[in-house]
């Protein structure tokens, strides 16, 4: 499909948006519906594709993407009705008579890039949104995942409205194309090398742009005095590093950060946490293509990385399979430590202190994700208070995805714009102010000509003195006419 291909599919888009059908409750709500039937009827086939394109066990399918994406809709679909509804805002007493309030409107047709590693989930989290927000949408699915690329192709169209909401196939050159066009905003999940490029296009437009990218998201381990947290830590931590995608996951841990005297223990309590959960290959994932196994490959034979291996590094290149791997120490400018590594690669960092993290984590570009294993109040103080990130979660790994109270969200080079829950609607919408106000009062010392008893009334409400307001108002109180001679 050429430009002008792509351009009649977006005109169409626009044609229906504009007739103003995508802004109704109804329509809304019976595409949110039909998307969860979606859902419901095609689970096996989805489970299927995830698994043709990344190895993932029907349950981490499941787990991760459609269970996660059912629990969306049950959500917008909840409380659709209360999202739609005009937010009431109050306004300062010298404002009556005017009531004020906040009416949410779709923006127009949004265009939505969804990633690879997780195909499914990142393409229809965001559209659940748009659609809720009652815009029309093209979603663009990733090329890296072909199999759920064509199922959504295949199967979106006969479920919701073919004439609104798109589905376009292809690879950088169908992306760079729907660049060129025109669109309402566009959402972004991948590499922040590709963000800039969807950024650089955008701004031909003016189009306003959420940018979901990633980066090196580190996770501080403190030490636990009891036996049990440290044994549940080091749990949430290997599901948090290799359980999901196989660590090709942008809010993944990236790297560890542990006192040096705990070092030793945490690798071994790893170890064995490893071949509990994962000793069995087929319950992980796999690398996504030759590519990207062969660049993670690349991070491990360097030298100086290869030799602070402590645990696995074994590859299968036939299954795109390496395996749960710890390095102690690998050097700090060693491309595994400055590049997000999204692999099952997991460097240790030991410092001197614990407390030592923070300043190790406010040297580099703001993080996805910080995670804190603490029980330390003042650590996690210093952790909140001093560091920048998306998000900060202690104790555990990941669950803040699947909260839809939550924001899910970049800072810097991490992205910007958050979604996920009421946060998506938002995100997708325009919060327009309207307000209202009577002609039964009316303040007429707010025009000219000027007087000295206009400037102090002005004076006055500017502060909300209301009480001296009155009292010049009268005549009851003198005016300053020291400061207000300077204007006559």
């Amino acid at each position: 499909m050429g430009v002008l291909g792509l351009e009649s599919v977006v005109a169409e888009a626009r044609t229906v948006f504009e007739s103003g059908k995508t802004r109704s409750f109804e329509w809304r709500k019976s595409q949110l519906e039909a998307l969860l039937r979606l859902l419901q009827e095609k689970e096996d086939e989805m489970c299927k594709v995830l698994k043709q394109d990344l190895g993932k066990h029907r349950v981490e399918a499941y787990r991760d993407e459609v269970g996660a994406l059912k629990k969306t809709l049950d959500n917008a679909l909840l409380n659709l009705k209360k999202w739609m509804s005009p937010e009431p805002v109050s306004l300062p007493l010298i404002a009556f008579p005017t009531v004020a309030e906040i009416v949410s409107e779709p923006l127009g047709v949004v265009l939505v890039f969804s990633s690879w590693n997780f195909p499914l989930g990142i393409a229809l989290e965001p559209l659940i949104g748009a659609i809720a927000s009652g815009n029309a949408a093209v979603l663009k699915p990733s090329e890296l995942a072909p199999a759920t690329s064509a199922l959504l192709a295949s199967e979106v169209p006969k479920y919701l409205d073919f004439e609104a909401i798109k589905v376009i196939q292809g690879g950088p050159q169908v992306a760079e194309q729907l660049l060129e066009l025109k669109w309402d905003k566009i959402f972004f999940t991948g590499s922040a090398r590709v963000g800039r490029i969807v950024m650089t296009a955008a701004a031909k437009h003016l189009t306003p742009v959420t940018l979901e990218l990633g980066g090196k998201c580190p996770a501080i381990f403190d030490s636990l005095k009891s036996a049990r947290d440290k044994k549940v830590a080091v749990e949430r931590l290997a599901g948090g590093k290799w359980g999901s995608c196989l660590g090709q996951a942008c809010i993944g841990i990236d790297y560890l950060l542990v006192e040096e005297k705990y070092a030793a223990t945490l690798v071994e309590l790893l170890k064995g946490v490893i071949k509990k959960f994962f000793s069995n290959s087929e319950h992980l994932a796999r690398i996504v293509n030759k590519q990207h196994f062969q660049r993670l490959c690349d991070l491990l034979q360097d030298r100086s990385v290869a030799a602070s291996i402590v645990h696995g590094g074994s590859v299968n290149p036939e299954k795109l399979f390496i395996e749960p791997t710890i390095l102690l120490d690998p050097p700090l400018d060693a491309e595994i430590m400055t590049e997000e590594i999204f692999g099952p690669l997991l460097p240790i960092i030991t410092l001197k202190k614990i407390e030592d993290s923070v300043e190790f984590i406010r040297a580099r570009p703001k993080p996805l994700v910080i995670y804190g294993f603490t029980n330390d109040e003042k650590l996690r103080k210093r952790i909140v208070e001093e560091t920048s990130s998306g998000c900060i979660l202690f104790n555990d790994a990941l669950i803040q995805y699947v909260c839809d109270t939550i924001p899910f969200g970049g800072v810097g080079q991490s992205g910007f714009g958050q979604y996920h829950g009421k946060f998506s609607f938002d995100n997708f919408s325009n919060r327009k102010p309207v307000a209202r106000r009577s002609f039964i009062l009316e303040l007429s010392f707010r025009y000219p000509p000027w007087n000295a008893k206009k400037f102090q009334l002005i004076r006055h409400i500017c502060r909300f003195d209301y009480f001296s307001f009155v009292l010049c108002l009268l005549g009851l109180k003198r005016h300053n006419y020291r400061s207000s001679v300077e204007v006559w």
